[in-house]
């Protein structure tokens, strides 16, 4: 399943700053970032259980956030891309 995952932690301290790089690490293990803090991610059902608890374990619920996109399967009919870097081919591996 294709699921789009933004978020917006807030950098005002260290602890921010930190949190800010696990949220980014994480999802970077699991997809391909498009924008500053929007990830493309195609996971199994076991994959985003996982991802999606790792990211609510290191978010702080009172000031930071989440929001997730479910897309469903049909990737190509529910994602365009006009601009600057080019959109990846969701159906080919993300890494080589």
């Amino acid at each position: 399943m294709l699921i789009l995952v933004t978020y917006d932690v807030n950098t005002e301290n260290s602890e921010g700053k930190k949190r800010l790089r696990h949220v980014a690490k994480h999802c970077v293990n699991y997809g391909v970032r498009v924008q500053n803090s929007v990830f493309e991610c195609i996971v199994d059902t076991a994959q985003w259980r996982v991802l999606k608890q790792k990211l609510l374990d290191t978010i702080d619920t009172n000031v930071d956030s989440l929001r997730f996109y479910y897309l469903g399967d049909a990737k190509k009919a529910k994602v365009e891309h006009y601009g600057a870097k080019s959109a990846p081919e969701m159906d080919k591996p993300l890494l080589l």
